[in-house]
């Protein structure tokens, strides 16, 4: 497969990506830094099929579960998120640019759903987390994991229907 040349930012992150997954024992190999660096260079949340579209400009033969092997590596890794309302996937930022949570403690992720425009912004609000943390610590469970979806309106398109 021909190396995709990405972003410098994104070229960043695909390093931080690789050493994250030697940290775990695992590895991120050509195609899933090929199909990361695609995730991450999109404009908005990107589809398993538009993945697989970029994947065959450098490797024709290429199928779907080829990418959903990949992006089900990516998840487990850390390194995606899915959106699942969007059945969607976006780079996890704050992974890739090491401000991710500590071993031991939840992960969560909030994402911000823009009905107008379809952009989708992710939060980094351990607030939210304590909160659920603290409502269902009472009844025995553990959260270790948490997605939050939030559909709604971004400013640009809130002022374009308030104007």
């Amino acid at each position: 497969m021909a190396a995709t040349i990405f972003a410098e930012k994104t070229e960043t992150r695909l390093d931080n990506a690789e050493r994250l997954c030697a940290a775990h024992g695992s590895r991120l190999t050509d195609l899933r830094r090929q199909v990361l660096g695609l995730v991450l260079e999109a404009a908005r949340p990107v589809g398993a099929y538009d993945l697989l579209d970029g994947l065959r400009a450098d490797k024709k033969g290429a199928a779907p579960p080829t990418v959903y092997r990949a992006l089900d590596f990516l998840l487990e890794e850390g390194l995606i998120h899915k959106i699942e309302r969007l059945s969607a996937f976006v780079g996890c930022t704050h992974t890739l640019d090491g401000s991710h949570a500590e071993a031991g403690h939840p992960h969560a992720a909030q994402f911000l759903i823009c009905t107008g425009c379809g952009q989708v912004t992710e939060l980094d609000d351990h607030g939210i987390l304590h909160a659920l943390v603290d409502a269902t610590r009472h009844i025995g469970f553990t959260v270790r994991h948490s997605t939050v979806e939030a559909e709604g309106l971004c400013a640009a398109c809130r002022d374009v229907a308030t104007a």
